[in-house]
């Protein structure tokens, strides 16, 4: 098949959908101008898709090229038959090549090398032919310089009969699918690690099927293993199989001579086993890095598309003790109106003159929203910022409302050279205060500054292929930021990089003009900005908004290009732009089919009218906080069932962390999310999520709370588990652990998750 064959398979397309998405790739266009301005052309491919699909074709492209590699080394060795060279062009994967090419490999001499040169094939293949006759008097005839007695003849003929076990593909390959499919990993503590390595404790004496192993307890095993801790091995199973596999692929009378069953067993344990082991652990590695980035992705894009609060003066509080909780105040666009540092905590204990010190700043700049910082001395800061709030009120203000905001990747932004570039002569602590007000604003606009490994959401995030990580992350934040679109006449040159073919060149240049000649006015007038030219313009200017313009279609994601078939429709309707926008009566009755022409069809069309209908409509939530309960500030203050309100800080595999107000995130873990069987806990949350969630254990001592989502579970007693139906969930085979209720569930997957440094 071809590679857009191939693709279309995997994800259940046409051929010739892959082929358009290829062929548009390949002219230089984004990913997200694809999905969202030319589905006639790919048959309405989305953003998810056209990634993989671009991914998937470097793989298949490199594929390619290494099969035409292989295949000239081998015509040029003169060892090219008709057959070898329909497997390698048949080989679908980089691994089955290599497999195919190791007899034909370029290497150093082996023993089988040497033996075969001093002609004890012959030997070999007298001891498989022969197999009752005695080895060692088989042997003397082919003593020889370099072989000088018969031991050292027999360990010839082995190695040149272990050396293609070793090089056969078909072999190869089977004894390393059977090893993944069937094979189990256990660990064990290192010894004399047991107190240093005790965050480890769950898999001191561990073991689980290869296939049953989750991300992030891959992961976990292979951080141990770094750290010294644990042990890991591969158990591959019933060694007896392997070496009847092997014997059966050469045909080998291994009941008739022991010499050929220990040939077979050296084989199996000197060679396959060894290589199958490496390649199980390093499946596990790809399945534990495609796991991890997947939960990364997903929570990632959650967080960049949290709801804004909007364009709202805001008081930002970066709290912390001795060094004295940073403030900043903002106007609706951002800009940094004021900061100060106070000393409300101990040591200093200025709880008067602060809190008289910030409702002065609400006051004078008319703060609706003061955001708390979620680190060290956070509810301390809260409930400073609620005495603030209510000093407001009782004067006859409006009482500005305080929210909890992550602060996670503020400090790594404040010290950044982005931040040094926007705020040169402001203190590093203030800036971070600065963009805790920000991400309450415009959690979208504010996070493209931090790197998104910073930002808090991931797992093990340093565990896992940095450069695939880096790119599957660049490539969500790019998909929010086009999603949402944004302001080209406010927007941060780290905002506008990340449009759609702009680079970090042109979306400087757009800042300066900005700067130069004043607010933006139409979008044409963005050709003028220097190094951006027709093709950047034509990829980023669906995604530009330019707001109170001369053309009202210019603050929405109607594409310039599509200009035209918004008049026919003007036209038609006896209308002009101006009111047509926002007409819902009118343009609900339009049908797109009318106004659809070769170059924009049905679905462009579509997508146009319902941009006309809500232009510039913006796909995040609506903006809500959770409101902590009162004095709920540690996590001694918690007791089992309590009912709390909180905000989903973090989803995992496993389950999902939640702020409840106390410096610790709690753990919903998967089977007490819902009644019915959870197998993905984003099903259910998401981050950033306001929830409620009931108390279910607090272990005060080692800072460790269980919380459920099922308002209706009782602490301390068995309660309905999220089990998938028909499957018996239990002890499994080598002391796998599996909890048998949803408390000890929680229980002991916070604990492993607490020890191994996931969470707040």
């Amino acid at each position: 098949m071809t590679i857009a064959e191939i693709i279309a398979k995997e994800i259940h397309v046409r051929a010739t959908q892959v082929e358009a998405a290829l062929t548009l790739l390949a002219e230089g266009n984004t990913v997200p101008f694809i999905a969202r301005y030319r589905k006639e052309v790919t048959g309405g491919l989305d953003d998810a898709q056209l990634r993989h699909i671009e991914e998937r074709n470097t793989y298949l492209v490199e594929l390619a090229e290494r099969k035409e590699a292989v295949l000239a080394s081998i015509e040029e060795q003169g060892k090219l038959t008709d057959e070898l060279k329909h497997e390698i062009l048949a080989a679908d994967t980089k691994a089955r090549v290599e497999d195919l090419y190791l007899p034909y490999k370029k290497r150093r001499k082996t023993k089988a090398d040497i033996a075969r040169e001093a002609g004890l094939e012959e030997l070999e293949q007298l001891l498989i032919d022969e197999p009752r006759a005695n080895p060692e008097t088989t042997a003397e005839r082919f003593i020889c310089e370099g072989f000088p007695d018969t031991k050292a003849v027999l360990d010839g003929a082995r190695a040149i009969l272990v050396d293609r076990f070793a090089t056969d593909a078909d072999l190869v390959g089977a004894v390393r699918d059977r090893v993944y499919a069937e094979g189990t990993m256990r660990s064990s503590v290192a010894e004399g690690k047991e107190q240093e390595g005790a965050k480890f404790a769950d898999y001191f004496e561990f073991s689980e099927d290869l296939t049953k192993l989750p991300s992030h307890r891959i992961l976990a095993l292979f951080r141990g293993e770094a750290e010294g801790v644990l042990t890991l091995n591969v158990d591959p199973g019933d060694e007896a199989v392997y070496e009847g596999m092997i014997a059966e692929r050469f045909d080998l009378p291994v009941q008739d001579s022991e010499w050929l069953a220990k040939a077979v067993r050296w084989g199996w344990r000197t060679k396959l086993q060894i290589s199958a082991n490496v390649d199980a652990r390093m499946r596990l590695k790809e399945k534990a890095d495609e796991g991890a980035l997947e939960v990364f992705k997903t929570n990632l894009r959650d967080v960049l598309l949290a709801a804004p609060a909007g364009q709202r003066a805001t008081l930002a509080l970066d709290p912390g003790y001795r060094n004295g909780v940073k403030c900043a105040v903002v106007d609706g666009t951002g800009k940094v109106l004021a900061t100060t540092i106070v000393y409300p905590h101990q040591p200093q204990n200025r709880w008067d003159a602060s809190r008289a010190e910030l409702a002065a700043l609400v006051a004078e700049h008319g703060v609706e929203l003061i955001a708390v910082g979620n680190g060290t001395a956070s509810r301390e800061s809260e409930k400073l910022a609620g005495e603030v709030a209510d000093l407001i009120a009782q004067a006859g203000g409006k009482r500005p409302t305080p929210v909890m905001v992550s602060e996670s990747g503020a400090s790594i932004y404040s010290a950044s050279a982005i931040a040094a570039e926007e705020f040169p002569d402001m203190d590093v602590s203030l800036r971070s205060a600065v963009s805790i007000a920000r991400r309450l604003q415009d959690p979208l606009a504010e996070l493209v500054k931090v790197d998104p490994k910073s930002i808090g959401v991931g797992q093990y995030q340093h565990d896992v292929n940095q450069v695939a990580l880096a790119q599957t992350l660049d490539a969500v934040v790019e998909d929010a930021v086009n999603s949402v679109g944004v302001d080209v006449n406010t927007a941060s040159a780290p905002l506008l990089e990340r449009v759609a073919g702009l680079s970090n060149t042109v979306a400087k240049n757009i800042v300066a003009y900005r700067d130069e000649h004043g607010s933006f006015t139409n979008r044409k007038e963005l050709g003028k900005v220097p190094r951006l030219g027709p093709k950047a313009f034509e990829q980023a200017a669906g995604f530009l908004r330019i707001q109170g313009g001369a053309d009202p279609l210019d603050a929405s994601a109607v594409h310039p290009e599509a200009y035209p078939v918004v008049e026919r429709i003007a036209t038609a309707t006896g209308m002009d732009t101006t009111s047509l926008i926002g007409n819902t009566a009118v343009l609900t009755k339009l049908a797109p089919a009318d106004f659809a022409d070769d170059t924009f069809g049905v679905p462009t069309v579509t997508d146009i009218i319902a941009e006309l209908d809500k232009p510039g409509r913006d796909p995040r939530p609506e903006f809500t906080t959770a409101t902590f309960k009162e004095g709920v500030n540690e996590v001694k203050d918690l007791k089992p069932g309590m009912i709390l309100e909180g905000t989903v800080t973090n989803v995992a595999a496993f389950g999902a962390f939640v702020d409840v107000g106390v410096h610790q995130d709690g753990l919903v873990h998967v089977s007490a999310m819902s009644n019915k069987f959870v197998s993905d806990p984003h099903d259910v949350v998401r981050s950033g999520q306001v929830v409620k969630v009931k108390v279910m254990d607090v272990d005060v001592a080692r800072n460790r709370i269980g919380l459920s989502l099922r308002l209706e579970d009782e602490p301390g007693k068995p309660n309905k588990s999220n089990k998938p139906a028909g499957k018996k969930r239990g002890a499994g085979n080598g002391g796998r652990r599996q909890a048998r209720n949803t408390q000890q569930a929680q229980g002991s997957m916070a604990d492993a998750l607490k020890r191994a440094g996931f969470g707040k």
